[in-house]
């Protein structure tokens, strides 16, 4: 009998592959600002963090953080969340543990109207009990905050209760983010993350495949 009841999951790089769409919109952004874009090498860091920290990092102006994101949000939120695809397996997952009585969560550090949007698109909202996002004034970004907004809606946060919630993710976000909460998180390879780090920042596992995920959660 596994020993998870409540199963948050990522959603860039975990759920959906949407490097596409994320690179074309950041991409997109340094042009309209006039500012040299990131090294390629450095745009995939862009899936998953917040955007702010991103922009940041890569060259952006504290006071100009604003203007980028507002640019940026504005191919993605017509175009860019749409370059985006669910990995192989992952719908078939999700019904296979809803099926078997799973309580399936999003804790995403994208905007919750956008997640909610592409989740809806491709069929896959229906799979969970609620979608937590970021808010778009950035108030709520971290994922640290979504995950405590995420319990408080849900109304899960005594520590003797998060025994039975685990974080599925694919960045360091994802497994620091959980720990906050005593929350295990189990990464996935195929996302975006730097694998060593993430086992260094505790992951409780690492699984290359849905059957190895599987495997993880069900115990």
């Amino acid at each position: 009998m596994s020993k998870y009841k409540n199963i948050l999951f990522d959603l860039d790089g975990t759920l959906t592959d949407s490097s596409e769409g994320i690179i074309k919109c950041v991409l997109h952004t340094y042009e309209k600002m006039g500012a040299t874009p990131p090294a390629a090498e450095l745009l995939p860091t862009f899936i998953g963090p917040p955007l702010s920290d991103s922009f940041v990092r890569c060259g952006i102006k504290e006071e100009d953080v604003r203007d980028a994101i507002d640019i940026y949000r504005q191919r993605y939120n017509t175009v860019g969340k749409y370059e985006n695809k669910p990995y192989p397996g992952i719908p078939e997952l999700l019904q296979k543990l809803n099926d078997e009585g799973y309580n399936l969560y999003v804790a995403t550090s994208k905007p919750e109207k956008t997640s909610l949007d592409i989740l809806e698109h491709y069929d896959l909202a229906k799979y969970f009990k609620e979608i937590a996002g970021a808010t778009y004034d950035s108030k709520r970004e971290k994922k640290e905050d979504v995950i405590r907004y995420l319990l408080d809606k849900i109304a899960v946060g005594d520590k003797d209760e998060l025994s039975d919630t685990v974080m599925i993710g694919d960045t360091t976000y994802d497994v620091t983010g959980a720990a906050e909460f005593n929350i295990p998180c189990i990464a996935v390879t195929w996302g975006f993350g730097d694998l060593e780090d993430m086992k260094a920042k505790g992951a409780i596992a690492v699984v290359n495949t849905m059957d190895e995920l599987y495997k993880s959660i069900c115990g």
